[in-house]
This record gives structure tokens, sequence and C-alpha cells, in this order.
């Protein structure tokens, strides 16, 4: 089969990628597989960005809507998803892919071969973590301990993500040897990259986040959470932990006005996009493009095929 050429525009939130990864599509002939950590949830639309029907402007579109939001993901579930959607398009119909996310770990994961699940579960060292988890300031004391484990996993985890940083707990108390160390990167044979990520002024990409979420509060943020609670997803979902949803969640208990939370909402927000630019510089072969010059788009598009 040879080399499947995997074409990947990433970036911080907020900075443009949705739009121009289906201008992309439409001009280019790819198909576009998203590469988002919480769109892949169902009726979690608003909080998530996903793209709607319009917005999609007849792209096909893969990878979104996976599972339902009472459900837990890995990555290691994404990859395998992934790897088998990208080598069947191109067998089928030789269909050109355009990954469009910033979830930096899901790139990784395909990219390098991460084997995710090398180490088995503990799961009664998970049951501790959890109940520390739960106590006031728990997840905080959780995200603690991996930091004096392995400073660079902690660094590069939230508190909030909990699942993973349970995980790199357990991987390092498991083998002695911390998260950010363990066997197993290399690169997939299977794929040629070319990945370009969006980039912009610090103001001025935090000024389009802090304006997102206002946008999401108008289109209805508070009432998504409402109705996936009022269906039965629990507050401690791994779906619940999503920027947006987490912070909703003490508003509709009473406990934070609506200023608040749109605050917290734009400070989290803010917070993960800084996070996700220093995962991203890690990759050497990230091309950068400034979207806010005039000729963005053609240098994104450039850079997508070269060599071609």
């Amino acid at each position: 089969m040879g080399q499947i050429v995997c074409r990947v525009l990433t970036g911080p939130t907020a900075s443009g990628k949705t739009a121009l990864g289906v201008r992309l599509a439409r001009e280019m002939g790819y198909e576009i597989l998203c590469m988002d950590s919480m769109q892949i949830y169902r009726r979690m639309d608003i909080g998530t960005a996903k793209p709607t029907a319009e917005e999609m402007q007849g792209v096909p579109h893969h990878l979104m809507d996976l599972c339902e939001p009472t459900e837990n993901f890995s990555v290691a579930d994404w990859r395998d998803r992934a790897d088998a959607l990208v080598k069947r398009l191109w067998t089928e119909k030789q269909a050109r892919v355009l990954f469009v996310g910033g979830t930096g770990l899901y790139l990784e994961a395909l990219r390098d071969c991460l084997d995710m699940g090398q180490v088995p579960a503990n799961e009664e060292r998970r049951r501790e973590l959890h109940a520390l988890a739960a106590e006031p300031g728990g997840r905080e004391k959780v995200h603690e301990l991996l930091t004096r484990m392995d400073p660079e996993t902690g660094e590069r985890l939230h508190p909030n993500d909990l699942r993973r940083v349970i995980r790199a707990i357990e991987v390092t108390e498991t083998t002695g040897v911390p998260f950010s160390k363990q066997p197993g990167k290399k690169k997939n044979p299977d794929y040629q990259w070319k990945i370009v990520s969006t980039a912009m002024e610090r103001p001025l990409l935090y000024e389009r986040i802090d304006e997102r979420v206002h946008e999401m509060i108008r289109k209805g943020l508070k009432e998504e959470v409402r109705s996936l609670l009022a269906e039965g997803v629990p507050e401690t979902a791994q779906s619940m932990s999503a920027l947006g949803y987490k912070e909703m969640i003490p508003h509709l208990r009473g406990e934070t006005s609506i200023e608040e939370t749109i605050a917290a909402i734009q400070q989290g927000s803010r917070r993960y996009a800084k996070r996700q630019m220093t995962f991203l510089r890690r990759m050497e072969e990230i091309c950068y493009v400034d979207v806010t010059r005039a000729d963005a788009y053609e240098r994104i598009g450039e850079r997508l095929v070269a060599g071609e």
C-alpha cells in the first residue's frame, strides 16, 4: 500500500482551524478527520464548538459523535479508530485526508505508535485516587502527586484532566519509570505527515477565546449542559470534564453567577490554549502560519502539499 500522506491542521483553541480546514477540504478534495477529544461526544455541540452542517459545507467529516456522554473514550480508542479509518478511506476510494483539531495527544498517539495499553489497569489504585480527587481540593492533590513523580507530565496535564493524570500515576508507580519516559515511542511507518499549526499573537488569541465563550453562552451552552444532566449524564462523567461543561455545573446548582461562570470558562480556555501551544512545540516538523496574514490560507495550502 505504501505510505499514506496524512495532512494535519492543528493549533490552539479559537484560532480558526475549523473554517480554514473546511475551505482547504472543499478546494483540495480532502475529507476531514476530527482530532478533538470532546467533539467525539454526541449532543455536546455548543461547548465543544462542533461545526454545524452548514459550516461543514458538504465536506465529509469523520471521527465526531463517536460515543455517548456517559461513556469513557481513551486516546488508544481514538488512535485505533483513526488508524482503521484512514486506511479504509485510502483503500476503498484513495481519499485524501486532513486531520483538523487541537488535541495534540491524539496526533502523537497515531504518529508515534504510542502503546497506551502496555501497562495493565490497577483498579484498586484508581479507586484510591478517585476517592482523593473527590475531596475538597482533591484534584489538585492528585495532580501534585503526579508532578512530584514526573514534572514533565505534570506540566502537560491539567488537574481537571483527572483520567489522564491518574493513568500517568498508575503507569509510573507500576513500572518505576516516569510516564514521560516510557518506552514505545516510534514513528508509525504507515504514514507520512505534513503538519501545519495556526498561530497568532497571544493577546489576539485570548480576545478570540473570550468572545467565543460569550458566543457559546448566547447559543445556549447553559441549556445544553442542563439537558445532558437531565438525561442522566453524571457530573463526574469523563465528558463533563470538558471546558464549559464543568464550569457550568456549579452555576446550574446556584453556586456561581453567570458572570463568574463565563469568567471561569474564559480563564480555563486561555490556560488550555497555552498548554496546547506548549505541547505542539515539542513536534519539530510542525510548520507555523500566522493566520492574521493576508496570505495565510495560501501559505497553509502550500505547506500541506509541499513535495507532491
